[in-house]
Order: structure tokens, then sequence, then C-alpha cells
């Protein structure tokens, strides 16, 4: 069983910059792929980026050249920077594992409690 914890949320003007991490534990995801998701009000559950166990990121278009997922050397703790952030930003954001290496299964098992981020323009 692996829980995912979110944290670095948090409420910024148009233009700043948040970093967001998830803290795995109750099994290694070092060699997982592992995403983040967001949900605006209203709205689905869409991918914002992804990064296979060989450290391959993946963006949705959208996010493309402001966000930037990573993990620590350990593995188990990812992160996403979010840069020139937008109120379309706004959204709940989840991190999710799916054990697999890579991420094409999209098979994501394990989910996080997410963690808020607003943009106000």
């Amino acid at each position: 069983q692996v829980v995912l914890v979110e944290s670095g949320g948090g409420s910024v003007q148009a233009g700043g910059a948040l970093r967001l991490s998830c803290v795995a534990s109750g099994y290694s995801v070092r060699n997982s792929c592992m995403g983040w998701f967001r949900q605006a009000p209203g709205k689905e559950r869409e991918p914002v980026a992804s990064i296979d166990g060989l450290g391959t990121p993946s963006y949705t278009d959208s996010v493309k050249g402001r966000f930037t997922i990573s993990r620590d050397n350990g593995g188990d703790t990812i992160y996403l920077e979010m840069n020139s952030l937008a109120p379309e930003d706004t959204a709940m954001y989840y991190c999710a594992c799916a054990p697999y290496i890579f991420c094409s299964s999209g098979n994501y098992t394990y989910w996080g409690q997410g963690t808020q981020v607003t943009v106000s323009s």
C-alpha cells in the first residue's frame, strides 16, 4: 500500500510561483510512474505532468515551459515546480502513482488527498 501526501499549495497572484511536494510512504516509488493531476470546480480531473521510473518527464500542453516535475535523490518525493501561474491553473492538485516503470498504462492506483492551488488575477 502506497500512501501519498501532497503539500505546498496556497494562494498566489498571477505570475507567481509555487512548488508542490508529494511524499510517498509504505512502498518505494522510486522506480514507478508518478503523476500530478488537477481538478477545477465543475471540471473533470486532468493530467498535468508525469515522470516515469527512468526519470523521463511528460507535460500537458498548457503547462509546458511553466511547470517542472522532478524527483528527489531517494526517489520517494516528487515535486511540481509551477511558474508563471495563471488564474486558469486554479485547481485541487493531486499526486498519483502507477506501480509500473512507464506511464503509458495510465493505471494510477494510488492517490493523495490533494492540495489546493488558487491563482488570483
